[in-house]
């Protein structure tokens, strides 16, 4: 977590050191969640990067480390869905699908008691399905079943599968919101408004979001100056992390 409040501040301060003048709490809560999706979206980009050079030394393999460590705080596991007219829907905060399965009950041929067995339900496109569905050797059963994803909802194949099923995913950072009560027209902060919403990024973040935000901000208030003194203090963080 990262304090909306702390960043907030630092952002003030710094445009008031600057004498760029001031950023409303709805200007600031507007580029707050535009800065954190940002940062949050650079770990996936970042990740893939590094994955491709391969983690060919310690220096690589720690960076790749620390995304992913920042990117498991918002991971979900074993979330259930329940099928609604045929369909399993995603939850709305989902931002990446993880591994999708269902636990397939059976009797022991031995035994004769109830066995439980995990599934994982793979991934095909509609086109990939009417090809293995054509064929009783590759058609989807109970035991190697697939779904097909629509937008925010799974189809699962075959169709007797009506089970709650589990998912594993990535999601979406909460919308931070910095909340107010006014006295003489003056905003004054105040955590305890049931909409109050902190960052929920890794707390290294916090200077990278104040930075971004004063970047937005002199694009918003037309004082490319502003950009300059963010860029400057970006760089000097990137160089910072890299040495």
């Amino acid at each position: 977590m990262v304090s909306v409040d702390k960043v907030y501040q630092r952002v003030l301060a710094i445009l008031n050191k600057e004498n760029r003048g001031y950023m409303t709490p709805q200007e600031y809560n507007l580029l707050a969640n535009q800065a954190q999706l940002e940062i949050f979206e650079q770990y996936f980009y970042d990740l893939n990067q590094y994955n491709r050079r391969g983690e060919i030394n310690n220096a690589y393999g720690n960076i790749v480390k620390n995304i992913k460590e920042k990117i498991d705080l918002f991971k979900i596991v074993n979330f259930n869905l329940s099928i609604i007219s045929g369909q399993y829907t995603l939850p709305d905060n989902l931002y990446r699908l993880g591994t999708v399965q269902y636990t397939k009950s059976g009797t022991s041929t031995y035994t004769g008691s109830t066995t439980t067995d995990t599934c994982e339900i793979e991934p095909v496109s509609g086109n990939e399905f009417i090809y293995i569905n054509n064929s009783p050797l590759t058609s989807p059963s109970t035991s190697y079943p697939v779904y097909i994803r629509d937008g925010n909802s799974l189809t699962v194949y075959p169709s007797s599968i009506v089970d709650t099923i589990q998912i594993s995913y990535v999601r979406k950072p909460a919308d931070a919101n910095w909340t107010s009560f006014e006295v003489n027209g003056v905003a004054l902060y105040n955590p305890a408004a049931l909409d109050y919403q902190d960052y929920e990024l890794h707390p290294s973040e916090e200077t990278a979001l104040v930075n971004k935000i004063l970047t937005y901000a002199g694009l918003v208030i037309k004082q490319p100056e502003i950009i300059q003194v963010a860029d400057a203090k970006e760089n000097k963080k990137i160089t910072q992390e890299k040495s």
